[in-house]
């Protein structure tokens, strides 16, 4: 391989010859051959535009002139666009502050406007001008953190939340058996039982929208413990008005940059509100599985989409394949939010050092709660179809049913019929026309099905 030789502080090595970073980066490269896990794609793009929105900074604030500005600027919207994500190859386990991955993004911004002709572009001392890895890093987490939840992650949720509530009103007066601790229960229609997972996904999109409040007020010009140092008062307003002009979300600078340089309690407080998300689709997805089971010996009460062969071996088999990667995302991100509180928790003084672990993992757990949410809409919620024949005949078996009856003949002569009900294997009805002495057309209205998911017959 080609290579060119590069300086920094450390002397000289040698990076490949076609390679937009320079030393400090190959040093990373060097040090830190782990997972081969580069930074997000998600969290270079935002680092782009924090880059970019700190020169924008320090031109308006006097302290770099036009045409040094924009080379920086002209630059970073190419790391913005993607344009050369594969220049960032630096290992998502690295020093903790992050300090690799921003001079990384400090070099080759400088070497792309270099290319542009402004080959005086220093990486330190102009594109990292006001700033330090301490609080660019941070910033970097936040803004990518909000974006992700904001543009992708919310709008799926509130995808899923619409088609659970289609679903749910189509099938309002759809009767089925109500199961506690997986036994039967008394009924509820599928509309009630659809509506209840529509209503967690409506929490969790409310606690997401809560988290960002937070999330948005940002310790850039905290420079490298919280001080500013090297940075003027206004650096980080200036930022933040900036970062809100380029993405359309509504930045702020932190009143207090030590702690979001010391700490990462939002990120934290994200991850946990997306641990909650990830146990209510492990919840609905569970849910689906069991009423899918079958389709002779399970509960057999819906049929979802047939998506793909289920077995190597036995022909005909279909598996709740979107299901089944539902709950594994879900356990992917309850995992993770155990990484970022751990993360969270590694602020040494006046630095968090698990910094790079936490961003990556964040954003991780936001895009696959994001892709497989709209997967569960698209894919199980919107085309599974109901087995009414299974769910009618379980119904007409259920001896719980008489639970309705015990404001008329008590619970003990209520056990007493549906256990009988049960032994002989008899339609509930036929067994309480024997034990209280009341006439079918009594026990037909008593014990209709969607009248109790409605609440049965009130006085």
């Amino acid at each position: 391989m080609k290579t060119r030789t590069e300086s920094d502080s450390m002397g000289e090595l040698e990076v490949p010859a076609e390679a937009l970073w320079g030393a400090q980066t190959q040093r990373a490269v060097n040090n830190f051959p782990i997972s081969g896990q580069p930074m997000p794609e998600a969290f270079i793009r935002s680092l782009g535009r924090v880059k970019l929105a700190c020169a924008r900074a320090n031109h308006a604030l006097g302290l770099m002139d036009a045409e040094h500005a924009n080379a920086i600027i002209n630059a970073a919207e190419k790391v913005i666009a993607g344009e050369v994500a594969d220049h960032f190859p630096i290992d998502v386990y690295q020093t903790g502050s992050g300090t690799s991955t921003n001079m990384n993004a400090n070099e080759v911004i400088a070497h792309l406007a270099a290319r542009a002709g402004h080959d005086e572009i220093h990486p330190n001392d102009h594109v990292n001008m006001s700033q330090s890895s301490n609080d660019v890093i941070p910033t970097t987490i936040q803004v990518s953190g909000c974006l992700g939840v904001q543009d992708d992650l919310l709008p799926a949720l509130e995808y899923l939340e619409k088609s659970i509530r289609a679903r749910a009103e189509a099938l309002s007066e759809t009767v089925k058996t109500g199961r506690t601790h997986l036994m039967d229960a008394m009924p509820v229609t599928f509309g009630q039982e659809l509506g209840a997972w529509a209503s967690q996904i409506a929490a969790c999109r409310a606690r997401l929208s809560s988290v960002l409040e937070r999330l948005r007020k940002l310790p850039q010009g905290g420079t490298a413990v919280g001080t500013g140092i090297n940075a003027p008062a206004e650096f980080g307003a200036e930022v933040a008005r900036h970062l809100s002009t380029l993405t359309g979300f509504s930045f702020e600078s932190a009143e207090n940059k030590f702690e979001g340089i010391a700490a990462q309690d939002g990120a934290v407080e994200l991850s946990g509100q997306m641990k909650t998300l990830a146990a209510v689709l492990m919840k609905m997805a569970n849910d689906l599985r069991w009423m899918n089971s079958g389709p002779l010996a399970g509960l057999g009460e819906i049929e979802l989409e047939s998506l793909q062969p289920g077995s190597s071996i036995m022909p005909g088999k279909v598996n709740p394949v979107i299901p089944e990667a539902t709950c594994m995302v879900a356990a992917r991100v309850i995992g993770n939010d155990a990484t970022i509180t751990v993360g969270g928790q590694s602020g040494n003084f006046q630095l968090n050092v698990m910094l790079p672990v936490i961003g990556a993992t964040l954003l991780e757990s936001i895009q696959l709660l994001t892709n497989v949410s709209r997967l569960l809409a698209d894919k199980a919620i919107a085309t599974f179809k109901v087995r009414e024949d299974n769910i009618k005949a379980a119904l007409d078996r259920n001896p719980i049913l008489v639970t309705a009856l015990n404001r008329v003949i008590g619970y003990e002569k209520g056990a007493a019929t549906a256990k009988q009900a049960y032994k002989e294997g008899r339609p509930i009805i036929d067994v309480a026309m024997e034990t209280t002495g009341m006439s079918r057309e009594e026990l037909e209205k008593l014990l209709d099905p969607l009248g109790l998911a409605r609440g049965g017959v009130q006085e």
